[in-house]
Order: structure tokens, then C-alpha cells, then sequence
């Protein structure tokens, strides 16, 4: 299979080129301006990069190329920067919508199957939220289920919604193009990938505020108290790369199953409000550093608007109905997030903790 994966330098790239060229003779031609995390695979035969952005005017004809010799496009190019949704909301919407349409007319030309990487925040917030249900007794109003559940966003002025309006149009895009010219297409919405690899620590290799489990990793690593934004209530669901990764591999396998459908990717058994999950991330923290002094890091909370600036909302709760994976593409994610945040945090705890912050180089 020829294969080509825009974005795949960054963290599910990474992890999907990984995969792919350990098991697999696929040849992969991929679009990425940064390499650090896949520098391993520069020298394979089976992998070509193009070291510049999907925008980038001298990428349009390669690119052209690329689909039309390829059997998949794999689409992971985007800004998903929590921070950046209200701060620099006309950019986020050119990099997921308008820089990313070119990419869904070739495949359109050329008929190749796309597999769009979308978000679970295209959901928007649950009805739940809307009708004041705090104790979540209905499934019907929060459970998440790619062809039925409403999409609800938030009001224009509150900005945090242009990822995912931006997203959710690319989605309605692709569909319409199945419906009208033939598209084939598959839509993954990611429920919270975590693993090695994931974002950047804040003070250390970025700036600006990532996500959130890596804003609890700098707190802890930087000497920082962790940061509970409206008091840590939101709930999340958090599944682990590699088994993320084992399902896009199943798409790759069965194509004719995949094929014109969504697909929620999450596990339904690791949700955690983000103040257990605090909670937790010190804890393991304690065991990995063997430093028991840390299972009482202080925890602060802060509002919304501190944290990331007027105009942001929260997502209230994210529960998948993840059956159409396993009926369709036989995938059950089994990783407990207690073994999914001691790989993860193992890892960034090896990757940074010897490190100095940049104000300590410079001194």
C-alpha cells in the first residue's frame, strides 16, 4: 500500500510511522516541518519526507503527485493548541479548514481514500450541560455516538469553538463529497490520545499552554503548582497511543469496513474528572521519582478566563459509545490509564527531568 500521512512528525504520526514501518512494507510519503520525533526513520527506504508545511506553496504539486500514486491519505495536519482556540482563533480555523480543503479536492480527483483525522470536540458540549442534568442518570443526553448525537456548539463569542466548528466543517465536507462524487473516507474523532511523545512542557521545549496533561507534567517537573481550571470538574476519557494507533491499523487492514464511516477512539473506562486526574498524575509521580513528598504537590485553581482568556468554554463531559469500532473493525481499547500515565509520565520524566529550563541555559 502507498500511503501518505500529512502531519506525521507530530505525536500520533509519530507513533503511526512507528507502527507502519516496524511491521508492515507500506511506503509512506509524508509532509511535516518538524522531524525531531521521527528523525529514527528519516534514513528507511520505505519513507520519504517533505519537510515543509501543507500550505506551503512548493508542497502543492508534490503533494498532487503523492495522492495520485497513493492508495490513502491520512490527514493529521492541524493546530489543536487549547490555548491558541481563542487567542488566535483565524489561524486555527485556516490550518484545520481552509489549508486542509485542497487536500479533500484531491482525493476527490483522484478517488483515493481519505482518513480524516477530526475531534471529539466537534461534539461540542453534551445536552446534558444544556438541560442542567448534573447527575449524567440519561445516557441519551451525553453519550456520544458518531451518527446520531446533536453537535452543539457554543456562542460566536466565545472562540474556543473555532477548532472544533473548524473541524466538524471539514467532516460535513467529506461526507458531502461521498454523497455527491464517490469519496471514499473514514473520520476518526480521538478522545484523548495519551503517550511518550505527546505535546511539549511548557518552560522547557514551548511556550504558550498544551494540553493538559502536559500542563500537569510541567507543573510537576517545573517546581509549579498544578493548575485546576474552574475547579478540574470537565470529564474526560484518556486511551493509550499505541492502542489509538492498533485501531487506524485496522482501518489500513480492512478498508472495505472502514470505509464511509465515523469512529469514536476512546476507552469508556478510563474517564476521570481533570481534578482526579491531577490527583493521580502526582501520585504516579511519587512512584516514578520514589519521592513520596510528591503525592501531596500542591494543586491550585484557577478560572477559565486566567488560564486561557476571554472567550473560552469548557467541554463538560466526553463519553464515547465506541461500538461501531468493535463491531466494524473488531477494537477494544484494554490499557488502564494508571498503566497509560506511568508510561507516559516515565517518559517525560526521563526526557526532561535531568534537563534545565532555557532561563538556566542562558544564565
Amino acid at each position: 500500500m502507498n500511503i501518505v500521512i500529512l502531519g506525521c512528525g507530530g505525536f500520533i504520526g509519530s507513533h503511526l510511522l512507528d507502527r507502519l514501518l516496524s511491521t508492515t512494507d507500506h511506503k509512506i510519503v509524508g509532509w511535516d516541518p518538524e522531524s525531531s520525533k521521527i528523525r529514527k526513520h528519516l534514513e528507511n527506504p520505505n519513507f520519504t519526507l517533505h519537510q515543509r508545511y501543507v500550505d506551503d506553496p512548493e508542497t502543492q504539486q508534490d503533494l498532487r503527485e503523492a495522492v495520485a500514486e497513493g492508495d490513502v491519505v491520512i490527514n493529521l495536519a492541524a493546530i489543536c493548541n487549547p490555548s491558541e482556540y481563542n487567542t488566535n482563533p483565524i489561524s486555527v480555523i485556516k490550518s484545520n479548514l481552509f489549508d486542509v480543503y485542497p487536500i479533500v479536492e484531491l482525493c476527490v480527483e483522484y478517488k483515493r481514500w481519505l482518513i480524516s483525522f477530526s475531534t471529539s470536540e466537534c461534539y461540542g458540549r453534551t445536552l446534558s450541560s444544556y438541560v442542567g442534568d448534573t447527575t449524567y442518570e440519561n445516557p441519551d443526553l451525553y453519550e456520544l455516538k458518531e451518527d446520531e448525537t446533536p453537535l452543539i456548539m457554543g456562542p460566536i463569542v466565545n472562540q474556543r469553538w473555532t477548532y472544533a466548528c473548524a473541524k466538524q466543517m471539514v467532516e460535513r465536507l467529506v461526507y458531502a463529497h461521498h454523497k455527491e462524487d464517490g469519496l471514499p473516507f473514514t473520520v476518526v474523532r480521538p478522545l484523548n490520545f495519551f503517550g511518550p511523545r505527546m505535546d511539549y512542557i511548557p518552560q522547557r521545549d514551548g511556550d504558550g499552554v498544551p494540553r493538559v496533561l502536559a500542563c500537569f507534567m510541567g507543573a510537576l517537573l517545573n517546581g509549579d503548582p498544578m493548575k485546576l481550571v474552574d475547579g478540574g470538574k470537565a470529564r474526560r476519557t484518556i486511551v493509550s497511543i499505541y492502542e489509538a494507533v492498533d485501531a487506524i491499523c485496522r482501518m489500513l487492514d480492512n478498508p472495505e469496513k472502514a470505509n464511509g464511516h465515523a469512529f469514536n477512539i476512546g476507552n469508556r473506562n478510563n474517564e476521570v474528572t481533570m481534578a482526579e486526574l491531577a490527583d493521580m498524575m502526582r501520585k504516579t509521580y511519587a512512584k516514578i521519582t520514589g519521592d513520596p513528598s510528591y503525592e501531596d504537590y500542591p494543586i491550585i485553581e484557577v478560572s477559565s478566563e486566567e488560564f486561557y482568556g476571554e472567550g473560552y468554554e469548557d467541554c463538560d463531559r466526553r463519553m464515547p459509545d465506541i461500538s461501531k469500532a468493535k463491531e466494524l473493525l473488531g477494537w477494544e481499547p484494554k490499557i488502564a490509564l494508571e498503566d497509560v500515565l506511568l508510561d507516559t509520565m516515565t517518559y517525560f520524566h526521563n526526557e526532561y527531568a535531568g534537563a534545565m529550563k532555557p532561563a538556566q541555559v542562558a544564565e
